[in-house]
């Protein structure tokens, strides 16, 4: 039994919670102010396991941004987990002849980087990196009392740590231990989200190679270098995609995630009814996974992986980051970012407060400005999955998102303008202008979706064996390269206009696409989203024709 230890000391910020957010978040605020004094409690001991920890390895352009660059850890990324190969899909249900099928991707690595991590590995570093820059990281933490406060006064935490009891006092609190959910269910924040979407993964010895599954050299040698294993590859199929992640931990990630009516959790929740499922829908997979070096090294599933949380930043001295607020769908492989912009706009929240500036205001428009990104992101996952086995519609979905992602809050966030209030202000018509071209689109693509399935579009295009390269469409490239670019706000103003401008081109080269595959298809969405008004600007600057579609 834990005894009683010494009266309270008093920090600055404590963090519940020592995982990717948590201790992201720490080692941020020490970058930003050397002298905060901050406490990570963490309920797990240190050194955690590799490779079967934790989900969520794959990086995209603003989460990468942030641990790269934001965190400066640059370094360790590049020599100790492994660059990624962008994503990669297959749309190749029921197939073994996977060189057959319809893949899209990129022959060539884009020019912003993003990784593969080893969450284990990683979160090792970060809790020894945190102790570098002076964080108090105190791992087999368990938090037993919350005892939060207006604000006017310190919030009390209780804790056992190391066969004691303790008391620490902290100005600040940020809840970052995950599905948890300490404050959450202390303020009872939990929302339910309507989409209604479940995963299983679990994680293998060995690398997992898609080039070995064909003798074809041609098609092995499409992509430069020939590494189609170091890509987040989906294997999709009508409601569902199965992902591959490989881990510098010498290990592959596993998983599947799949719309609940369609494909039931039921059917896949043991190893064994898993591997009948992909036997069934993914059978080369199957066939890889058979071999005895790759030995099973974990299993587990998510009912229902989506939720919503009422609010994630107070006025009182507390805010939620990372799955302690909001989760999403891993399809984009979002989480990093969402740590990313949550953690960023929290060190923002508490340097204000430092500072002496009234901070409460920002933490209601930062709160409406993070919750807005939350809902545009799930717009691309909700009501979306019966799209996910179409060769002819995924694709074109594929490009606009990435598109959208690229044209707004990627540039906002890796142009370091997140907490630029007054900026925001001035870019408000152009976002809302994108939000509402988004919404468009993506009914658009919903309702060609359903048009191809009620006219029985036959699924012979998924036999073809092209390579839809992302590489090769120049203006999708560029937009990937310009991340990189430092602007000021001005020439930052008219690039996000001219970012939307190009979603405006792209939507009407969407739209007269679907109307040639389905004359009749403008009745259903003009009485839906007006799509007539929103999507009249000329094509001709934007079309994806010839090179979208042409093999490599």
């Amino acid at each position: 039994m834990a005894t009683t230890a010494s009266t309270a000391n008093a920090v600055d910020v404590v963090v519940l919670g020592g995982g990717l957010a948590g201790l992201s978040l720490a080692i941020q605020l020490k970058r930003r102010d050397p002298t905060i004094d901050v406490t990570v409690l963490e309920r797990r001991a240190h050194p955690v396991r590799e490779a079967a920890f934790k989900v969520g390895e794959s990086t995209v352009e603003i989460g990468a941004h942030y641990f790269a660059n934001v965190l400066g850890l640059r370094e360790h990324l590049d020599t100790r987990q492994l660059r990624k190969f962008g994503f990669r899909f297959f749309f190749s249900d029921g197939r073994r002849d996977i060189d057959r099928c319809t893949e899209l991707g990129v022959s060539k690595i884009l020019p912003m980087p993003s990784w593969q991590i080893d969450r284990g590995r990683f979160e090792n570093f970060l809790g020894e990196e945190a102790q570098r820059y002076g964080v108090r990281f105190l791992d087999g933490a368990v938090v037993r009392e919350l005892e939060m406060t207006d604000g006017s006064v310190p919030h009390r935490i209780g804790y056992d740590h190391g066969g004691a009891s303790h008391r620490i006092e902290a100005t600040w609190v940020v809840d970052a231990s995950g599905r948890a959910g300490l404050l959450k269910r202390k303020f009872d924040l939990a929302e339910t989200s309507d989409h209604d979407a479940n995963a299983v993964w679990w994680r293998v010895d060995g690398k997992i190679d898609p080039n070995l599954w064909s003798n074809d050299a041609d098609w092995r040698a499409r992509c430069t270098p020939p590494d189609r294993w170091r890509s987040t590859n989906h294997m999709c199929g009508d409601g569902y995609w199965f992902w591959l992640i490989p881990l510098s931990s010498g290990a592959h990630s596993l998983g599947i995630v799949c719309d609940a009516a369609t494909h039931p959790l039921e059917t896949m929740n043991t190893h064994e009814k898993a591997m009948a499922w992909l036997r069934k829908h993914q059978p080369r997979v199957a066939d890889a996974l058979s071999a005895p070096e790759h030995t099973l090294q974990d299993f587990a599933f998510f009912r229902k992986f989506t939720y919503d949380c009422k609010r994630v930043f107070s006025g009182d001295r507390w805010a939620l980051t990372g799955e302690a607020g909001v989760f999403l769908d891993p399809f984009y492989s979002p989480g990093s970012d969402f740590i990313a912009i949550s953690n960023t706009l929290i060190c923002d929240l508490i340097a204000k407060d430092r500072e002496g500036s009234p901070f409460a205001p920002y933490a209601e428009i930062y709160q409406q400005l993070y919750f807005g990104f939350y809902e545009n992101t799930m717009t691309l996952y909700r009501g979306q999955y019966p799209l996910f086995g179409d060769a002819q519609v995924m694709p074109l979905k594929v490009i606009w998102d990435y598109t959208y992602y690229w044209a707004l809050l990627a540039p906002l966030f890796c142009g370091d303008k997140l907490t630029e209030v007054s900026l925001l202000g001035r870019l408000r018509p152009q976002f809302e202008r994108g939000r509402a071209l988004n919404i468009a689109a993506q009914v658009l693509l919903r309702a060609w979706g359903e048009a191809n399935r009620a006219a029985g579009t036959p699924d012979a295009a998924t036999l073809d064996g092209r390579l839809l390269d992302q590489f090769r469409i120049d203006w999708f490239h560029e937009m990937n390269r310009a991340l990189h670019d430092t602007l000021d706000n001005r020439a930052f103003q008219q690039r996000i206009a001219q970012n939307v401008m190009r979603m405006e081109w792209l939507a009407a080269e969407l739209l007269q696409r679907a109307r040639d595959a389905h004359p009749g298809i403008d009745a259903a969405l003009d009485a839906e989203t007006r799509l007539a008004v929103l999507l009249d600007a000329p094509a001709s600057e934007i079309s994806l024709a010839p090179v979208w579609y042409a093999a490599a």
